[in-house]
């Protein structure tokens, strides 16, 4: 497992992109604070920049560096929260300009464990996480169905192909500064 969070993070650090087990889906995922890395899913993914994608960070203190104002309400729904639950937040800061919604929101997520847990917390940057598919295409239910085209366009796959066997997207939930909820997936 340390050789894998080493590598993962030598290519990260060279603007490079993953496939990686995050704790719902494999995702695809690059240092979320890199401009030239997150153009880079986009193009792989063949998605339009229009669509934002998703970061996840290890901690609330790490939510707290890259959130302007980060809702009260948000804290009791995380802790509450029994399964993995992304938020988008309104007014995100030090993240790379293509990631940012052009309502100025970032969809975030709180990793609490596994190989994404471990490697946001060696890296100390969040990561981009998106699912290892082409746009508009299904996004695969396990590493066995990632097609070829993605595992060889990212720069390196993380061997755990045994992880998320059972792998479900999180929730998703828009938190506005204003107190406004709305669930966007369950």
């Amino acid at each position: 497992m340390k050789h894998l969070l080493e590598h993962s993070i030598s290519v990260l650090k060279k603007s490079g992109t993953l496939l990686y087990p995050t704790d719902t889906v494999w995702g695809i995922g690059c240092d979320a604070t890199n401009y030239n890395a997150v153009k880079k899913i986009y193009e792989l993914k063949k998605r339009e920049e229009t669509k934002a994608l998703i970061c996840l960070v290890s901690d609330f203190k790490m939510l707290q560096q890259y959130v302007e104002d980060v809702p009260e309400m948000a804290y009791d729904i995380l802790k509450y929260a029994n399964k993995p639950t992304t938020i988008i937040y309104d007014r995100p800061k030090g993240i790379a300009e293509n990631l940012i919604a052009k309502d100025n929101t970032l969809a975030i997520r709180i990793v609490r464990q596994g190989f994404a847990h471990q490697l946001i917390k060696k890296l100390r940057r969040p990561l981009v996480s998106t699912s290892a598919n082409i746009s508009g295409e299904s996004s695969p239910k396990s590493f066995k169905e990632i097609s070829q085209e993605i595992l060889k366009g990212v720069d390196y796959v993380v061997n755990l192909q045994n992880e998320n066997k059972k792998a479900k997207p999180s929730t998703i939930i828009k938190l506005s500064n204003d107190g406004m909820v709305k669930i966007i997936r369950k």
